[in-house]
């Protein structure tokens, strides 16, 4: 049976393991037999073949061809200028393969940057005591332990959990944060599965332990890299016209060359004379500046992306891009950047510009400030340093709530937190405790259709009115149209 099936007990039988976590001695075995957990470079052709492929493909080898032929001809006749033409058409030849070089060159540094979503550490439990490791050297059968914030550094199954939620938006694409349980499930795909951890995601919420089953190139996260390293790109559209372009314009330079000698010679032209002749009409008719042409055009559109975080790998990839009318796609999260942003927010019964919050924040009602302290307040985000800098980690939705209570509240209140009750798939809000200076408020966001029937008032500026059926179908009205919109609704509501 595969690991999520198992019952906790099962599953860590099946990896000779137990609640105490594997021995030293075990550990150090293990290591030897599955290898370090690093993401590994599979060997690809060397840089130097790479580099020269760049002046190998065909048109490349035409040119080439054009410049040869440019030389013979200043050779025997010097002074013509067919010896500044081949050196031009060389220096188009190493422009264009340089170019291509360094753009694949830094597209591939980028991706190699997927190594840094495996940390660098590790807490495990070895011997029923906690130890602090290299992630490196985790194994099969290890017991990680896993807080709030923390990258899960293997493929582990859940084995103790209290309020766990994880990020798996680089695996899966989901933006959503999802909750993780321990119970045994029935569902096929392990990625899918609410008792697994998966390698190169995060932990959003709760604490817990999971026992690794999966290490290295072996976990989801090591098998996508893979698959980024050895995937062999096809020619793209624009490749194949050149293909066929460039054979076009190699018949045609040809032939008509070889009939312009022809003629030469049959009214009585000297050899040498009617050669280069016939170089010059063949290097005439091949267009020197198609190739540079293209590779720019190519180039900014790959820089344009760049600038919106669109990595492209291989120029061509461009203009294949470019010629798609529809994209096919199950998960919304594949195409975003995960970050969250407030856009509207609904207060007092009228909708207003997020963005615009900053510039009213001196004309707040006692109602928006209980609203923008529940944004505040109300969240399990973790404060660290990085970069000389304190963010926020967590759930991205809460990073966008916070932010923008930040922004109305400049005299941001500091009131301590007494309780919380976390968030969870079947409660669908969640609700923390602060001790304020008019003694303690509990504030609650989440799900509209769990908060709204636990509220009894409707806060409006500095006053409180009863929740009328009116007001409750004014509220589902706007949190459809909100939805409509395309926007993740919330509710915020206190006592």
């Amino acid at each position: 049976m595969k690991i999520h099936h198992l019952a906790v007990e099962a599953a860590l039988q099946s990896l000779q393991s137990s609640r105490l976590g594997l021995s030293q001695t075990e550990a150090a075995r293990r290591l030897v037999e599955f290898g370090s957990n690093e993401i590994e470079t599979v060997r690809r052709e060397s840089i130097v073949l790479r580099f020269l492929k760049g002046f190998t493909h065909f048109f490349a080898l035409i040119l080439l061809l054009a410049a040869l032929l440019a030389f013979v001809a200043e050779w025997r006749e010097p002074g013509q200028g067919m010896g500044a033409l081949g050196a031009a058409i060389l220096g188009v030849i190493l422009i264009n393969g340089l170019f291509s070089f360094w753009q694949e060159y830094r597209a591939e540094r980028a991706i190699a940057a997927l190594q840094k979503l495996i940390p660098k550490q590790a807490r495990v439990l070895r011997e029923g005591k906690n130890f602090e490791i290299p992630a490196a050297e985790l194994v099969p059968g290890d017991l990680i332990l896993l807080e709030e914030g923390d990258d899960i550094p293997a493929d582990g199954r859940l084995i103790e959990g209290f309020g766990v939620r994880v990020n798996n938006a680089t695996i899966t694409g989901e933006s959503l944060p999802k909750g993780r349980a321990p119970d045994p499930v029935e569902q096929e795909e392990l990625i899918h599965a609410k008792n697994i951890l998966l390698a190169g995601t995060s932990m959003v919420g709760g604490r817990g332990s999971a026992l690794v089953f999966a290490t290295g190139m072996h976990t989801e996260f090591g098998k996508i890299a893979r698959l980024t390293q050895t995937a062999e790109a096809p020619l793209s559209p624009l490749q194949k016209e050149i293909v066929s372009l460039s054979r076009m314009i190699a018949l045609l330079a040809a032939g008509i060359g070889v009939l312009f000698f022809f003629i030469g010679r049959f009214i009585g032209l000297p050899f040498w004379a009617n050669f280069i002749f016939a170089i010059g009409i063949i290097v005439a008719n091949v267009p020197e500046g198609l190739l540079p042409t293209v590779t720019l055009a190519l180039a900014m559109g790959s820089q344009r992306m760049a600038k919106r975080n669109a990595l492209i790998r291989h120029l061509p990839a461009v203009e294949t891009l470019g010629s798609a009318t529809v994209i096919c796609t199950d998960k919304t999260g594949t195409l975003t950047e995960n970050r969250m942003s407030a856009k509207v927010i609904y207060l007092a019964g009228r909708l207003e510009d997020a963005d615009r919050i900053e510039v009213k924040k001196d004309s707040l009602s006692e109602g928006d400030r209980r609203f923008f302290e529940t944004a505040l307040f109300c969240q399990t985000l973790r404060e660290m340093g990085k970069s000389g800098q304190k963010t926020l980690t967590g759930d991205p939705t809460e990073v966008a709530l916070v932010q923008m209570a930040e922004k109305a509240l400049p005299d941001k209140p500091a009131f301590s937190r007494l309780d919380e009750i976390p968030f969870d798939s079947d409660r669908k809000r969640l609700s923390t405790l602060q001790q304020t200076p008019n003694g303690p408020v509990l504030y609650t966001k989440g799900a509209l259709e769990t908060v709204l029937p636990l509220c009894r008032s409707v806060q409006l500026g500095g006053a409180l009115q009863p929740m009328t059926p009116e007001w409750k179908e004014r509220f589902l009205q706007t949190e459809a149209s909100m939805a409509d919109a395309g926007l993740r609704v919330l509710a915020f509501a206190h006592r």
